[in-house]
């Protein structure tokens, strides 16, 4: 799972005067932990597993005061693999974020580079995923839908929503200010192909709304993958999905409802999901939610029932403890499949999969 948050500052500047205008930030997530799979591929596995509850990332913010509300920005951001040490499979040394743009206070921000897309932005970065709080990457949606057929896909069905953050490559992105609570932003990927200039781009709009403890939003992305068959070049995958969340002190409640079609195959599925996080003390959180997904008659009717639940105890502000469980029941003759499993043959040989977790979680 892919989110973001700067704990640390360090000037790489050596005058004063320029460190008080320019900054750099070095921050980073490390979750790491233990995972029991009731079924993958017919046999249970109890395993080390590593970027669940949060991703585990490394990255660099940095801004420089250009002057009249106006600013330089860059982002550099890698995802790893505590386990090994590794960069993940098939991912540069930045493949999660690099991006370098301007942002003003006036006009908003245009940046360009390898970015997320507004389902991630406007849904799950927003807190307006029940997900996002309740369980991590395995709380994601994913199921009996390894026929969506994603191309570039781990299973074809792999976070079809693309809320566990999926990148662009070579877009650009356009955010706008806050005005009366409304924020809106919209992006467009270059595919580069010489010929066709559609083949291989994208594009995403995202909308949002925040007044006082209560938020929404909505997004839309379309991704043209190129040369995915020599018949018809250009498959457009297609998603959109609203969601809201509400403060209310102790309590953070959200709904989400998200889609995805591919529109080379016929397949399609969406999903309904609602949860809740308690903060019980300033040190334990007990956060769950449901999710029903359902797809079309391209992948047989399919459909899932989810719940998952996490409980966490914070050790400090950087560094939490945490268990965690997650069922999934497909229909019958369909095999379960929670987000995250992604190995060879990863589904359940039946329409039942469950996972329980216990981990570690910290900051810098």
């Amino acid at each position: 799972m892919k989110y973001s948050t700067s704990l640390a500052l360090a000037c790489l500047l050596a005058s004063g005067s320029a460190c008080a205008q320019s900054s750099v930030q070095i921050y980073g997530l490390i979750d790491a932990g233990l995972s029991w799979v009731s079924n993958e591929g017919g046999h249970s596995n109890f395993k080390f597993a590593d970027g669940i509850y949060t991703p585990t990332l490394f990255g660099l913010l940095g801004s420089e005061d250009l002057g009249g509300g106006t600013k330089a920005v860059f982002r550099l951001e890698s995802q790893y693999q505590i386990g090994g040490g590794n960069i993940l499979p098939g991912e540069g040394l930045f493949g999660r974020e690099a991006y370098v743009g301007l942002q003003d206070t006036h006009y908003g921000s245009l940046t360009l580079g390898n970015q997320f897309d507004f389902m991630f932005e406007s849904l799950a970065r927003a807190h307006n995923d029940p997900a996002f709080f309740s369980g991590g990457l395995y709380a994601f949606r994913a199921g009996p839908f390894t026929g969506l057929d994603i191309p570039n896909n781990p299973t074809g069905g792999f976070d079809w929503d693309r809320l566990a953050g999926e990148q662009v490559h070579n877009s650009l992105k356009y955010q706008s200010p806050t005005w009366a609570g409304v924020r809106v932003g919209a992006m467009y990927a270059f595919g580069g192909v010489p010929g066709q200039f559609s083949a291989g781009s994208a594009v995403s709009f995202g909308v949002n709304y925040d007044h006082g403890p209560f938020g929404m939003g909505g997004a839309y992305t379309e991704v043209r993958y190129a040369g995915a068959t020599p018949v018809d070049p250009l498959v457009p995958v297609r998603n959109w999905g609203v969601g809201a969340h509400y403060d209310f002190g102790k309590v953070i409640a959200a709904a989400l409802f998200t889609t995805v079609r591919n529109r080379f195959n016929g397949a399609a599925v969406y999903a309904a999901e609602a949860g809740a996080s308690w903060t019980i003390t300033p040190a334990w959180t007990l956060a769950g939610n449901y999710t029903y997904m359902k797809g079309n008659d391209t992948v047989s009717n399919a459909h899932a029932n989810q719940l998952a639940a996490t409980f966490s105890y914070s050790l400090s502000k950087r560094t939490l403890v945490y268990v965690q469980g997650i069922y999934q029941r497909a229909n019958s003759g369909a095999d379960a499949l929670i987000c995250g499993v992604v190995d060879a043959d990863a589904a359940s040989s039946s329409p039942t999969q469950a996972i329980a977790r216990a981990g570690i979680q910290t900051s810098f």
